[in-house]
C-alpha cells in the first residue's frame, strides 16, 4: 500500500477548496469535511442527511475500528452542510452520487480529491486518506497537543501519531539540513 501525505501549504489547501467549490457544494463540503474533522473516508461517505440535520454534533460508529465517536459540525462546515442539505429526504445518503441514489464510492472520491489537487499542483503522493492527514498535521502544527489529536485519531501511540502526519519526517529532514561536520 503506497503512503500518502498530507497537504501541508495552507495557500495550497485554499486553492483545491476553490477548484472544488466551482465543481459544486457536494465535491466541496467532502473536502472540508475530511480536512475539518479528521474522519476516515469510509465514516464520511458513509452519512446520511439524517446524521448531521438539525445536529450540533454527528455520532458515528467507526467502520475500521467500530468505536463509537462523536465529532461537532465546526464552523468550518457547517453553512456549507446546512446549504447542501436543504430539500433533502433525511435517508438520503449525504454524498449522493449524481447518477444514482447510492453514496459516491471511496474510488470516485478518490477521483474528486486528486483531480482538485492535480489542478492546484500538488504533487505530492494524494488519496483519500490525505483529506484526514491533513487534518492531524494542521491540528498538530497549530494546537501542538500529540495527546489529543492521538486521541481525536485513535492511534495507539503519540509515536504512531507523528508518523502518521509526517511531523517525524519534516523534524528529520529540518534537523539533516543544518546538521554539518
Amino acid at each position: 500500500m503506497e503512503f500518502v501525505e498530507p497537504i501541508r501549504d495552507k495557500k495550497k489547501i485554499e486553492l483545491v477548496k476553490s477548484i472544488l467549490r466551482k465543481n459544486g457544494t457536494r465535491d466541496y463540503l467532502l473536502f472540508l469535511m475530511g480536512i475539518n474533522s479528521g474522519l476516515r473516508i469510509s465514516d464520511i461517505l458513509n452519512l446520511k442527511v439524517s446524521d448531521v440535520l438539525n445536529k450540533q454534533y454527528i455520532d458515528i460508529k467507526e467502520q475500521k475500528t467500530g468505536k463509537s465517536k462523536k465529532f461537532p459540525i465546526t464552523d468550518s462546515f457547517k453553512q456549507p452542510l446546512k446549504e447542501f442539505i436543504i430539500g433533502r429526504k433525511p435517508e438520503e445518503w449525504l454524498f449522493c452520487s449524481k447518477r444514482s441514489e447510492k453514496a459516491i464510492t471511496r474510488i470516485q472520491a478518490y477521483r474528486i480529491i486528486s483531480q482538485a489537487c492535480q489542478e492546484a499542483g500538488i504533487t505530492t503522493r494524494i488519496g483519500t486518506h490525505t483529506l484526514r492527514k491533513t487534518f492531524g498535521y494542521h491540528f498538530y502544527q497549530e494546537k501542538k497537543d500529540i495527546a489529543l489529536l492521538q486521541s481525536i485519531l485513535n492511534h495507539s501511540a503519540p509515536s504512531v501519531t507523528l508518523r502518521y502526519i509526517g511531523i517525524n519526517q519534516d523534524i528529520i529532514d529540518a534537523n539533516l539540513k543544518s546538521f554539518s561536520l
